[in-house]
């Protein structure tokens, strides 16, 4: 009997020690920087952002990673940071050396160490954004969810099973204020979904002389009016290889709604018949609308000489009334999604050959112009190869995350950027997620990421509840 539990206790023994993380030694360097999925290799993070885990791509048997004082050895290729010796290390250090070792064809290796600067700059701590399949479909099972960057919790605030599966626009937070935000839910029993404090209100902003109703649409300062356009959209399919789909405008004009009478503020500047006006948004002091304007070319045939500029016009909160003055502010590629910096210093947009809807443009890139200056910089270190735009700040405006297809030129991911206080953007950085394979396993896009301050105060079963409200009109 003893020796029967004599050999148990060696086979438990050996069963540890196979078990273990092998130790590097006899290590080889390599020049390169290590092959880390998602790239976070010399990237400035936020002081409060969560764990960067990230995995090596090869065929890796195992890895120890130094970062800072803390030291990660693993069997495989993911690397995964425990929460409070994370937030301990961005506590301790500004710049983060991370040397990574790997074991691969039984030799280990030592790559190039790299960097995480760390700034006491934060990011707003909740994002937003709208999972859809990258298909050719109109819709299906969407889910729009807030994240907490600084952890990985995440939650519903609509989704298919509560919205009969009907389409579902992304949620828009006035100035990343969590207390008043609007999303859209299209169809039967659908509308405009107003969130003040809580509260839901089903608003049909649409009057009879619309050619649609209310799609892309920013707050006003006061959080009193918005400014929309309306937008017949049209897809269809390129009969040219390399690319797929192609999505514009037939009509498109720009309003303003009085959320608190129900209103509707018009401008002939702004419902031009021979001009396409799209993608209004105020400006942070509310003296300005700021949007997007093409002349009308035959479409589809003349549509790479659809071309969009950037241009603002005067608006007066105080007697809600817009101005008599159209001023061009960018015309150069086409223009689309417009963005004012919180501090009314920096235009961030969209720039593609031509166009309106760049998501599925692979040049389409995103510009920032410094609107006291006129400066534009065309943002090299943050562009890349494929699809960037969809950007929104954050409230401090030391940060903005934008949706990117750099990885497959499919499947859109959000990536942070920091802007320092010479205006100087750095390297972008993917929000991390728990497990290092996430975006390798997911089969949704991330679209139109949002920053907000704080939690939204509603969810999906209240969306669920609001649908069967009877919505407000406007006159």
């Amino acid at each position: 009997m003893k020796k029967i539990l004599d050999i148990l206790v060696l086979l438990n023994i050996l069963g540890l020690l196979s078990g273990c993380t092998p130790t590097p030694q006899d290590v080889q360097t390599n020049d390169a920087l290590p092959p880390i999925y998602p790239d976070y290799c010399d990237v400035t993070i936020p002081q409060n952002i969560a764990p960067l885990n990230f995995l090596l791509r090869g065929d890796v048997e195992a890895v120890q990673v130094k970062a800072g004082d803390v030291t990660i050895s693993a069997r495989g290729n993911e690397v995964t940071f425990d929460e409070d010796d994370w937030r301990q290390l961005l506590a301790e250090r500004q710049d983060i050396s991370v040397v990574v070792t790997a074991l691969q064809n039984g030799r280990w290796t030592e790559y190039k160490p790299f960097h995480w600067y760390v700034t006491e700059d934060k990011v707003d701590p909740w994002l937003s954004y709208r999972l859809i399949e990258p298909d050719y479909e109109i819709w299906s099972r969407l889910q729009i969810k807030q994240r907490c960057v600084e952890n990985f919790d995440e939650r519903t605030l609509s989704d298919w099973q509560h919205a009969d599966n009907q389409c579902m626009n992304c949620h828009t937070p006035a100035h990343q204020d969590p207390s008043l935000s609007m999303l859209y839910v299209r169809g039967p029993q659908g509308g405009a979904f107003l969130n003040q404090n809580g509260k839901l209100r089903k608003l049909a902003i649409k009057t009879a002389d619309m050619v649609s109703g209310s799609v892309y649409f920013g707050f006003s300062p006061s959080g009193r009016y918005i400014t929309f356009s309306t937008n017949v959209i049209v897809p269809a399919f390129h009969s040219k290889a390399g690319k797929r789909l192609e999505v514009f405008d037939a009509e498109s004009d720009v309003y303003v709604a009085d959320l608190q009478e129900n209103r509707i503020i018009r401008s002939p500047l702004l419902n031009d018949s021979t001009r396409l006006e799209t993608f209004p948004t105020f400006s942070p002091d509310g003296r300005y609308i700021y949007y997007c304007v093409a002349r009308n070319v035959r479409l589809p045939q003349e549509l790479k000489q659809l071309q969009y500029a950037l241009v603002r016009i005067p608006f007066d909160e105080k007697t809600g009334s817009i101005g008599t003055q159209v001023d061009t502010i960018y015309q150069s590629r086409s223009v689309c999604h417009p963005r004012i910096s919180p501090d009314g210093r920096y235009a961030l947009f969209t720039v593609q050959d031509y166009g309106t809807f760049p998501i599925w443009h692979q040049e389409s890139d995103l510009c920032m112009m410094d609107l006291t200056t006129g400066a534009v910089d065309t943002l090299a270190v943050v562009n890349s190869n494929r699809s960037d735009t969809y950007h929104s700040w954050s409230s401090n405006g030391r940060w903005f995350v934008f949706a990117s297809k750099r990885d497959d030129g499919l499947f859109g991911k959000p990536y942070f950027c920091y802007v320092d206080r010479q205006g100087k953007a750095h390297k972008p950085f993917c929000l991390p997620q728990r497990l290092p394979t996430f975006y390798d396993n997911t089969l949704k896009s991330f679209n139109a990421p949002e920053l907000s301050k704080g939690m939204i105060p509603f969810d999906a079963k209240d969306i669920e509840q609001a649908l069967r409200q009877d919505a407000e009109v406007f006159q």
